[in-house]
């Protein structure tokens, strides 16, 4: 079965806590999102992940193909990183890490996502679909949090 990997990385301005306080807020997710993944947590809201937690989401990725998706913090270390694996769900194999480095502007953000798709060879015949639907997906991400944390303000020493 294939791995494949996306990586990708911004920059925002803020302090690496401020940075981690944003994405450790399970709720927060919601709101860098894309409309079309219909993306809701179904667990009972947390203030901030800890290792071991299990957060249920429901996501149509697809053609009003709606799945559950049950993920695990399989590790935590504020204000660094943190990982989700997906215990089930859409991938065969969903291993994300969150990774924070202060910056002399603010935080450099690295998103690394190990993934494998169900299906063996039909699976990955469709690689081009649903790599395209990530893309988007961390696209509008970054989209987001440009808006939402822009350039222009005065970083906080």
């Amino acid at each position: 079965m294939k791995t494949y990997i996306l990586e990708r990385q911004q920059e925002l301005p803020l302090t690496i806590n401020a940075c981690w306080e944003f994405f450790s807020s399970p709720q927060n997710l919601s709101t860098i999102t894309p409309d079309w993944l219909n993306f809701s947590i179904c667990s009972d809201p947390v203030d901030e992940i800890y290792a071991g937690q299990m957060i249920e989401y429901r996501v149509t990725p697809l053609a009003n193909l709606s799945w559950r998706w049950l993920t695990e913090i399989t590790h935590v270390a504020p204000p660094f990183f943190f990982v989700d694996e997906q215990r089930s769900g859409p991938y065969r194999l969903w291993h994300h890490q969150h990774h924070f480095k202060a910056t002399e502007t603010g935080t450099l953000m690295t998103d690394i996502v190990h993934y494998q798709l169900p299906f063996a060879i039909v699976g990955q015949c469709c690689h081009g679909l649903v790599a395209g639907k990530l893309q988007q997906i961390f696209d509008y991400r970054a989209q987001s949090l440009s808006q939402r944390f822009p350039k222009n303000e005065e970083f906080p020493d």
